[in-house]
């Protein structure tokens, strides 16, 4: 009785040994040679070409990193490893990936992608203790906890920088609106767009609605036809885009269209381009940029994804990685808070502007414009 009781107790204090080791650090399966950094985003789906972007443009950052020595943690040099996992734009999805990147040894995470999926895995990251850098999730709630930051801009950021431009930089003051009401980013970028406007002298002559997979849009361009807009603002994905831009000519609507960072690719999406002349988009990231750094990526990522031109999800991608290699060697540890408050501190020279962060997880870069001039893309500065 005696004998089974010391073996009882062995085998409790055995295993409560190696709980606690599985518990130490981010994962038990971590070391001091590896930083891994997980990934979550959909590469599959009707939303697969941004996820797949971001993946791409991960990778080349860490091509890049490991190739130049690594990343130096405290008095540690670490090479990066990336593993990236599917979320299908979906957020139950998003979470089963985050735990699986967990039970793989991951230091900090890269998404998610979009925003109902990455909303979704903020407070898992929360307790794992874990930094969460989203690339392109654009809702505020993305960035709600204190080890949550995005390198994108916010959708009140596109929607305030948009009326400046509009109504400050080139004096349109009717605008008429056409927006998705079933989609939180537009209805966000349209939300913080009106108020501005509004506050800036101009006005909302009409603010029309529409549903995210609509193909036609005649009823509500009549009624901006009608309103006699100096522009049109539409903050939505180029899916719907294409449909309204090709509608809008064939109505003979023929003031300039505005949009905000989900038109990236327009230009793929519609077979006459000149229905498309003169909109301006707001975008971080134009792969044509007259730039070295950025060459410096288009060349490196075409050169690993089949001569594929990246876009600025790929972009967000690797300026997400580089960022997070800037604050674990400000941190110099794998420590959250250290890695919080290193956040605040550091300043990253992007391939999508120069950033810095706030405690409240946004980035501060300048706003850059996209213009279509002869079917092709063309970058102005709005500032």
């Amino acid at each position: 009785m005696t004998k089974m009781k010391k073996f009882l107790s062995a085998a409790v204090v055995a295993a409560m040994t190696i709980s606690s080791l599985a518990g130490c650090g981010t994962s038990s399966k971590g070391d001091d040679t590896t930083l891994t950094i997980g990934g979550i985003g959909p590469v599959s789906g009707p939303a697969a070409s941004y996820g797949t972007s971001v993946k791409n443009g991960c990778q080349v950052a860490v091509d890049e990193i490991n190739k130049a020595g690594g990343v130096k943690v405290g008095d540690k040099t670490m090479q990066l490893k990336l593993d990236f996992q599917d979320d299908a734009n979906d957020a139950e999805t998003a979470k089963n990936a985050f735990n699986k990147l967990m039970d793989n040894g991951m230091d900090a995470l890269v998404g998610c992608v979009t925003s109902a999926p990455c909303i979704a895995v903020t407070s898992l990251s929360e307790k794992a203790k874990i930094l969460q850098i989203t690339p392109s999730g654009s809702q505020k709630e993305c960035a709600q906890f204190d080890n949550c930051f995005r390198v994108c801009f916010t959708d009140p950021q596109q929607g305030t920088a948009m009326a400046e431009y509009i109504v400050n930089k080139l004096g349109l003051k009717k605008v008429a609106v056409l927006y998705a009401n079933s989609s939180n980013y537009s209805q966000g970028i349209k939300d913080a767009f009106v108020a501005k406007v509004k506050e800036l002298g101009g006005s909302i002559v009409t603010e029309e609605a529409f549903t995210e997979g609509d193909v036609d849009y005649n009823t509500q361009l009549s009624k901006v036809k009608d309103a006699a807009a100096d522009a049109i603002f539409v903050p939505a994905y180029y899916t719907e885009v294409s449909y309204i831009v090709k509608q809008a000519a064939e109505k003979g609507i023929k003031i300039p269209f505005f949009g905000s960072d989900g038109w990236d690719g327009i230009l793929d999406q519609v077979s006459n381009k000149e229905v498309l002349e003169g909109a301006t988009f707001l975008s971080p990231f134009l792969y044509t940029q007259d730039d070295a750094k950025v060459q410096s990526f288009v060349k490196a990522y075409q050169a690993a994804n089949k001569n594929a031109t990246p876009d600025q999800f790929a972009a967000d991608g690797y300026d997400t990685v580089y960022t997070i290699k800037a604050a674990f060697e400000k941190a110099g540890s794998k420590d959250i808070a250290k890695l919080e408050e290193a956040m605040t501190q550091i300043k990253v020279e992007g391939i999508t502007g120069t950033m810095t962060f706030s405690k409240d997880g946004d980035a501060t870069k300048s706003t850059k414009l996209i213009q279509i001039k002869n079917g092709e893309y063309t970058a102005i500065v709005a500032e």
